[in-house]
């Protein structure tokens, strides 16, 4: 099957770049202007990973959100990383929303399916997504095959057990039937592309080698296991190494650190998104959180930490690259996780404002921050 990129990738998932922009937001580098994908090529950015949704609106046609990652604007995303040079990872996510170790709901035109209907409705809609994307002239040069699969897909059937849980086995029996037919739709209509299976919480080596043995002994074949990583939830960059090392030797896998952050700042962006008190979440990275982490939330602390995770991931034999994930989410008005509609299908509460702005790779103005540079000159 088709090798990964020979050149280290340095990756950004920008699902949000369509929404941002008419939402208002803008992007300098050094006082000048740009486009988001124009500055991304210039600091060393040489892919984008862009997010999948079957069907991010409700029934009556209203969006749910953070991108309303629908196949049409995929295509247009990916085009214009492509025409920039760039690779493209394709991110199915076999929702409708957010999949996600704590949700992975089925797809609203897939209730009521049975075991075997859904595990041909995934293998449909792989190869169909597929070649519509050959057809426009945006082929993936990376898949993966679920989002976060930690927990399974597809609950309940595709839902992943605990040990000593009944139907602890067959819950890996599902969960590889389903990943199963995905890889299957890619490889019918893509021989070479290479696959990507993707977990999150990336320094758990435990939870990983867990998965994975299941996996080997029931899956088709994958190239490349993805992992994300967050310092504030996801252990320590020892850890991160650890388990990165493990995998590529344990399971002859090449490695990719499918999601990456850190903030550059604790200061609230309140002003900058315009929503009420009650409509808007804050940061996601708590002060209790950031407690966790090695490197201080400024822009020399996340410049520093991604630093040390592209030399971490460059000593794995095996490290391919990294994604950061959503560099350009900058708070503006009406631009957050989830809108209404998208909350009636999950179930969740909100508010749905932005979490990720003090995580992004310019500040709240649109400005680059320094850990572009770092990327850059890695």
């Amino acid at each position: 099957m088709g090798a990964v990129a020979k050149e280290f990738i340095k990756g950004a998932d920008i699902s949000t770049i369509l929404e941002q922009e008419a939402c208002g937001a803008r992007y300098y580098d050094h006082g000048k202007e740009d486009d988001l994908i124009v500055i991304l090529k210039k600091y060393g950015i040489n892919s984008v990973r862009l997010r999948l949704w079957n069907d991010p609106y409700d029934e009556d046609g209203r969006p749910y959100g953070a991108g309303t990652n629908d196949l049409e604007k995929t295509i247009t995303i990916a085009k214009r990383a492509i025409a920039a040079g760039m690779g493209f990872l394709l991110d199915l996510h076999y929702s409708d929303f957010w999949a996600d170790p704590g949700k992975q709901i089925i797809p609203k035109a897939w209730r009521g399916y049975s075991e075997e209907e859904l595990e041909q409705a995934v293998y449909d809609y792989t190869a169909e997504v597929m070649r519509r994307l050959h057809k426009e002239g945006a082929v993936p040069t990376m898949v993966q095959v679920g989002n976060e699969l930690t927990n399974g897909l597809l609950w309940p059937g595709g839902q992943k057990k605990k040990k000593g849980e009944e139907g602890y086995e067959q819950g890996f029996d599902r969960i590889a039937c389903y990943i199963n037919a995905g890889i299957r739709g890619v490889r019918a209509v893509d021989e070479s592309v290479p696959i990507m299976l993707h977990l999150d919480n990336g320094g758990l080596n435990e939870m990983y080698v867990e998965w994975f043995d299941h996996f080997m002994k029931r899956g088709e074949d994958f190239q490349i296991i993805g992992l994300s990583y967050y310092p504030f939830w996801h252990g320590t960059l020892e850890q991160l190494e650890f388990n990165m090392r493990d995998m590529a030797k344990r399971y002859g896998k090449d490695i990719v650190v499918a999601e990456v952050s850190m903030g550059f700042t604790m200061e609230d962006y309140a002003e900058y998104e315009k929503r009420l008190p009650s409509e808007r979440i804050g940061m996601a990275t708590k002060p209790e959180l950031v407690e966790k982490i090695a490197y201080p939330m400024t822009p020399q602390g996340q410049k520093d930490f991604m630093n040390d995770v592209m030399r971490r991931i460059a000593s794995v034999s095996g490290g391919k690259g990294f994604y950061y994930w959503e560099p350009g989410w900058i708070p503006v008005p009406g631009c957050g996780w989830a809108e209404a509609p998208a909350l009636a299908y999950t179930g969740e509460k909100g508010p749905g404002g932005n979490e990720w702005a003090n995580q992004a790779l310019f500040d709240y103005d649109g400005n680059v921050l320094p850990a572009l540079e770092a990327i850059r000159d890695f």
